[in-house]
């Protein structure tokens, strides 16, 4: 497969072999390029997502209407009045006393404005024992949630004074400030954790301090700096806060996962007895491949996330893509300059009993260190192909069986937090009581004059049908906004928090009450949005993006490994192999999160659904981290197949010598996961449980026994490639260790490579 003439190409090779040679110069471009990312992405800001843009169809309309006519919608607050025991009634003179003390309590704060009594608004219920105090809360809606706790605190008070009756606030406001005492802080120290947690991590497989460290380095750098590019970018693609979580999280785990390959590699080499500059020069050819044909796919798969037509789903595929490929080229350019500045001071910060040394000492020439665990389960597994594929993808495809009846829909306020907040039982009696009304469907309605005789009267006629349809049990209000021509119609929908008879109730507004009254005037548009709206529009574009997005990322993915890899098997076993591990991933989240089964191990309540954009995030997501292990487990099989293995042994060395570094990874990548399934929030917990999940059967079953039986099974024929493709463009590698060895780890000029 060589000889002595053999030199090492690819852009990897060629990439570390000039760090290598141009040291500072390499971590002074990288420090540099930080530095300017973060500055010019500060100085420019980061502009968000507009609500208006969130969403397509009438979603969308609705909101661009409000926007273009200038309105700012105010947080509006409720104070639920309701009989403890049900002996009062709305007509008694202490509920009424009660009334009035509401309303002259938040008038009091100065806080609030349109005031409204039930008696006035007939917000009162069909028993008589709950009544609505309705208000706004001064001020701009996004930043309500800091101006509120005056008002709470006078409601607080009318409590006191009236045992017999419960009076609790809820709204836009109460509900932003409650969220963020309670979970605000809770989300941001998930975020921070996640990195103590991967160097913890990091010094038990390193057993040194300095090791460990390099993978946290290059991880919290390629964020930082991507955090600026997101700045610099979000004025042409508008970012988020979402997005910016899921880049945290995707960099992380792809910095760490690519530096540990290459570090582990390199470290490796010098065990097996080669000198700093030829372990560096094989890590370079080797894993610093196996990286960019990880990374190129990770970022064709995130890339996958712009076919969705979603503004939120754009922004956290564009923040991901633009993560992993900074981590990517830190990994083939920085890291290996790094390694050759240290050299053996790489181990520098030996953690007792954990540093394998003078282990390794004694092992020197003696190949790569192979794990027993891992050895065992793989003579088993090639012993047996055939038993061992049935067994294991048997196994999966129970797993991913409950995913046939997966439901998705956005997760109401009780099925996102429980009766863990008292706001939640708040919301609870409020929809008990007033079905529809803490959420109404809210009709826009825009017309060339909103006070023409014949809008009016539409408007009129709409809120007499929108009841007499069964769509609402009202009251429906109106309000007005005369100088923009605008109104706002707040329809409570029948079916309230249950978004399934909620829906049937607004398809009855859209579709047969709408065109039959303001439907008939010209020159009017009067799209309907609110909660169960924007829930359903979403999830019909979502719907409609799910092909597309799963027929881009499968092509690409499987174009990139037929090229990297020049094999039709691999690329086909590959997309296999990952549909099975992102449908296992599925089926967990049915079985815990909507059926229940075993949900309080996980802490999790059976809330019956599953929320709706995590299927496709987390096809994404995993499809694109799944290659991270896929391409360095199977390069490592070519690489001792080219050496003149038999593939079978090329299948056992090549499982068995990155087991460590694979185990290490899916550890850090699995902990980090988990933190966010810890969560209160059940999305956070769905999400975190999912991906955990995914990572672990992925770097288990998938890549220990299931593609080892596969590779068995198919022997010689893993590496066809039709004669009609053999014009396809080579990008694999033919680097072997002797080879690179013999040469002196010479770069394509034949300069050798100082470290």
């Amino acid at each position: 497969m060589g000889n002595g003439k053999t030199r090492v190409r690819g852009l990897a090779a060629r990439a570390g072999g000039w760090s290598a040679r141009h040291r500072w110069a390499a971590v002074g471009i990288w420090v540099l390029f930080v530095v300017l990312a973060m500055g010019l992405g500060s100085a420019a800001g980061r502009v968000d997502v507009k609500d208006s843009d969130q969403l397509k169809g009438e979603t969308h309309t609705a909101a661009k209407i409000i926007e273009d006519a200038g309105i700012e919608e105010p947080a509006s607050e409720t104070v639920l009045i309701q009989a403890k025991d049900g002996a009062l009634k709305a007509t008694d003179s202490e509920f009424r006393a009660a009334v009035t003390a509401v309303v002259g309590a938040v008038e009091g704060t100065g806080k609030v404005t349109d005031v409204t009594s039930p008696y006035d608004t007939q917000t009162i219920s069909k028993d008589g024992r709950s009544a609505l105090v309705q208000f706004d809360i001064r001020g701009a809606s996004d930043t309500a949630g800091e101006r509120v706790e005056p008002v709470l605190k006078a409601v607080e008070d009318v409590q006191k004074d009236h045992q017999s009756l419960r009076i609790e606030e809820i709204g836009g406001a109460s509900m932003m400030k409650t969220f963020d005492d309670a979970f605000g802080d809770d989300f941001q120290k998930a975020e921070y954790s996640a990195v103590p947690v991967a160097l913890g991590i990091l010094l038990i497989a390193f057993g040194a301090l300095v090791a460990a460290l390099l993978p946290v380095l290059l991880a919290v750098t390629a964020i930082m700096a991507t955090m600026g590019l997101m700045g610099i970018v979000s004025h042409v693609m508008p970012m988020s806060e979402t997005a910016n979580s899921v880049m945290l999280l995707v960099g992380l785990a792809v910095g760490v996962d690519y530096c540990l390959f290459y570090l582990r590699r390199e470290r490796e080499e010098r065990q097996a007895g080669r000198d700093a500059q030829t372990a560096l020069q094989v890590a370079a050819a080797t894993s610093g491949r196996a990286i960019i044909v990880s990374g190129v796919t990770v970022c064709v798969a995130m890339a996958g996330m712009l076919f969705t037509g979603l503004a939120e789903f754009e922004a956290m595929g564009l923040a991901s893509l633009m993560v992993v490929a900074v981590a990517m080229v830190g990994s083939v350019t920085v890291l290996p300059a790094l390694l050759s500045l240290l050299g053996e001071r790489v181990e520098k910060g030996k953690i007792p009993f954990l540093h394998p040394d003078s282990k390794l000492r004694r092992n020197r020439g003696q190949g790569n260190r192979e794990s027993r665990f891992w050895t065992a389960v793989l003579k088993g597994v090639l012993a047996r192909p055939v038993i061992s594929v049935v067994v294991a993808a048997g196994a999966l495809l129970a797993i991913a069986a409950p995913a046939v009846g997966m439901k998705t829909q956005n997760l109401t306020l009780d099925q996102e937090f429980g009766d863990s907040l008292p706001i939640v039982q708040t919301y609870n009696r409020v929809n008990e009581a007033f079905p529809g009304g803490s959420e109404p469907a809210e009709v826009v309605v825009k017309a060339n004059d909103i006070n023409a005789p014949e809008v009016k009267s539409a408007l009129a006629d709409f809120r007499e049908r929108a009841i007499s349809s069964g769509a609402s049990r009202g009251p429906v209000e109106i309000k007005l906004h005369d100088q923009q021509n605008v109104a706002f119609v707040y329809v409570p929908l029948v079916g309230g928090s249950d978004l399934d008879k909620a829906g049937t109730s607004l398809d009855k507004l859209r579709n047969d009450v709408r065109p039959a009254t303001l439907g008939k005037v010209d020159g009017v548009e009067a799209p309907i949005t609110g909660q169960v709206a924007g829930s359903k529009d979403f999830n019909d574009q979502l719907a409609g993006a799910v092909i597309p997005v799963f027929a881009f990322v499968v092509v690409f993915a499987f174009g990139l490994m037929l090229l990297s890899f020049r094999s039709l098997t691999i690329a086909i076993t590959s997309i296999v192999l990952n549909l099975l591990s992102v449908g296992a991933a599925y089926g967990i989240l049915v079985a815990v999160f909507q059926h229940g089964w075993g949900a309080s191990l996980v802490g999790a309540e059976g809330v019956g659904a599953i929320i709706t954009w995590l299927p496709l995030f987390l096809f994404v997501i995993l499809f694109g981290l799944s290659m991270d292990y896929h391409v360095f487990v199977v390069s490592r099989i070519r690489e001792a197949r080219m050496r003149g293995r038999s593939t079978k042994d090329a299948i056992q060395h090549g499982v068995v010598t990155t087991a460590g570094v694979v185990t290490s990874a899916a550890v850090i990548m699995v902990a980090v996961f988990a933190i966010f399934g810890t969560l209160s929030m059940q999305s956070m917990k769905q999400m975190g449980v999912g991906l955990a999940a995914a990572v672990l059967i992925d770097a288990t079953i998938i890549r220990g026994v299931l593609l080892p039986a596969v590779m068995a099974l198919l022997g010689e024929r893993n590496w066809y490639l039709p004669k009609w493709l053999n014009r396809l463009p080579d990008l694999t590698h033919d680097e072997a260790p002797e080879a690179v060895t013999r040469d002196r780890a010479r770069d394509d000029e034949g300069e050798r490579v100082p470290v």
